[in-house]
């Protein structure tokens, strides 16, 4: 039993399945095939050589995508535990929240949607992670994709935002004006603390900042070195600062269960339909929790993703994105196949778009190296 009704744990029973049928497994739920599909997919694979923020040349011990991803599931699926929803569902939907990223990370999807804009079309990586699973991966003999189940999918193309009815008819299938149940709502909620607490450390490790400036700049780091200090002064810096990080993951996962308690317990809604029909999602932070969130965002900001470094690394990772697409785009026939024969028969755009999409940060250097960009 968790914290919420019963009723409010998405049914994998009443899942609409998937939309190519198959004979169901005999240990394994629909849900928890998804979560296979989806590690054994190259697309998840490549996540270990695409950035999170700092690049693999600064040290062998920052995040990735990959450990990115597993953060996430980590958080999510004790949070789906606590509070009584499906955690198979959550663990499968946090997997894949972040497969559809192309190389380097925000800076490398800005840049491939500016190019894309001068088509008239855009590259959304939550829209690109669902063109993945349905088509991209070949595994199976019966049907492309991963053939993952309606509520995943759906999860994919809802992760950080409302679908609005008539806004894009290719994905009315996914219920645009409902929200998706709240397994799916927890994984932006996980996501953002993942990030502000790795970036944290990672940012720290990298010499950003110092303990210093962000106890005197993060009055939630500063109560928690305060409390660390008491019990572990003899503790040499970085050993504390672990210790503050720990306090701070804590306490956003508690805030984030003891909001989306409250929130749900103030709407009234009973069942998963009550949830999808509600007018906003109910998956939040407490007050307390919020506050500290936008402490650390507001600090990476300022001392990290804005930063020179960062800022310089992000001029020359989207400069080579750039060089690379119009290299192509004069001469698709440069594509290898099979995305030569694409492009000659489609718009040539969208299939380079996709291959350099689904590139890892390593490769993509190495591709432009190669041709001289």
């Amino acid at each position: 039993m968790g914290l919420l009704a019963p009723g409010l744990r998405f049914p994998v029973a009443r899942s609409r399945g998937r939309r190519y049928p198959e004979p169901e497994h005999p240990y394994r739920n629909p849900f928890q095939r998804d979560r296979d599909r989806i590690v054994h997919a190259r697309a998840f694979r490549r996540l270990e050589d695409k950035t999170q923020v700092f690049p693999p040349d600064l040290s062998d011990h920052f995040r990735n995508r990959l450990t990115h991803t597993i953060e996430v599931a980590q958080i999510a699926r004790t949070v789906a535990g606590v509070l009584g929803l499906d955690e198979d569902l959550t663990e499968a939907l946090a997997l894949a929240h972040d497969i559809g990223h192309p190389p380097f990370a925000h800076a490398g999807e800005e840049e491939l949607d500016r190019q894309m804009r001068r088509f008239g079309e855009r590259f959304d990586h939550n829209l690109h992670a669902l063109r993945i699973v349905e088509s991209f991966e070949q595994r199976y003999a019966r049907f492309p994709g991963l053939n993952l189940t309606f509520e995943v999918r759906e999860g994919i193309v809802k992760h950080s935002r409302e679908l609005e009815p008539g806004r894009q008819p290719d994905l009315d299938e996914y219920l645009p004006g409902l929200r998706p149940p709240l397994e799916a709502q927890l994984i932006d909620a996980a996501d953002e603390i993942a990030y502000n607490t790795a970036d944290l450390d990672d940012a720290y490790s990298a010499g950003f900042f110092s303990f210093q400036e962000a106890a005197e700049e993060i009055a939630g780091f500063r109560q928690a070195a305060e409390e660390v200090a008491r019990l572990f002064p003899e503790a040499p810096e970085r050993i504390r600062f672990h210790e503050i990080l720990r306090r701070l993951i804590d306490r956003l996962v508690t805030g984030l269960i003891q909001g989306t308690v409250r929130a749900v317990g103030e709407s009234g809604v009973a069942d998963v339909e009550d949830v999808r029909r509600h007018p906003h999602r109910l998956v939040t932070l407490s007050a307390d929790a919020a506050g500290l969130a936008r402490q650390l965002k507001d600090f990476l900001w300022r001392r990290v993703y804005d930063s020179a470094p960062v800022r310089e690394e992000r001029r020359r990772s989207t400069a080579a994105i750039a060089a690379l697409f119009q290299y192509y785009l004069e001469d698709p026939s440069r594509l290898p196949e099979p995305y030569a024969v694409l492009a000659a028969h489609g718009a040539p755009h969208r299939v380079i778009c996709d291959y350099i999409a689904g590139m890892t940060d390593g490769f993509l250097r190495r591709t432009c190296r190669r041709l001289g960009l």
